[in-house]
């Protein structure tokens, strides 16, 4: 059965702050491949204009695929993620992510639609410090594959 478009706009609670941390920033860089000095070396981030290293882009996705968990296993939504894959990740920033930043997120059902049988969910995550300041934006696809002829 085709997602219900009446969840576009359904918000979730905020989840727990996340400390971020200078060796998570690293092992993620090291794990991208990504040999950015900002990201590892506190002289070389404050000779950027960082108060403390800064995280790859990507490093948000640590914590609003976790949040996005809400959405995924929210048993009004009817999702089957057995059949989810990863569609698309995009990210609109406000600032870097910092060492010692304390994020949360707030995810939001962006968007619905049905392509060919396949259920396409957009989830918005905003990610806030715990001040109160907007750090980035993320924007998640999932696509729900449509089951072949066998139901499978």
């Amino acid at each position: 059965m085709p997602l219900d478009p009446s969840f576009i706009g359904r918000t979730y609670p905020p989840t727990e702050p996340y400390e971020v941390g200078r060796e998570k920033i690293r092992e993620f860089a090291v794990a991208i491949g990504d040999a950015n000095r900002a990201y590892t070396d506190l002289d070389a981030a404050k000779a950027l204009g960082h108060p403390d290293v800064i995280a790859p882009p990507t490093f948000p996705f640590v914590i609003t695929y976790s949040a996005a968990a809400q959405v995924v296993n929210d048993p009004e939504l009817g999702l089957d993620f057995s059949r989810v894959v990863h569609g698309d990740q995009k990210f609109s920033y406000t600032r870097p992510v910092r060492a010692g930043d304390r994020l949360a997120v707030t995810v939001s059902i962006e968007a619905i639609k049905s392509l060919a049988g396949n259920d396409v969910l957009t989830v918005r995550g905003e990610v806030h410090d715990v001040s109160g300041e907007h750090v980035v934006t993320s924007f998640m696809t999932l696509v729900a594959r449509a089951a072949d002829e066998a139901g499978e």
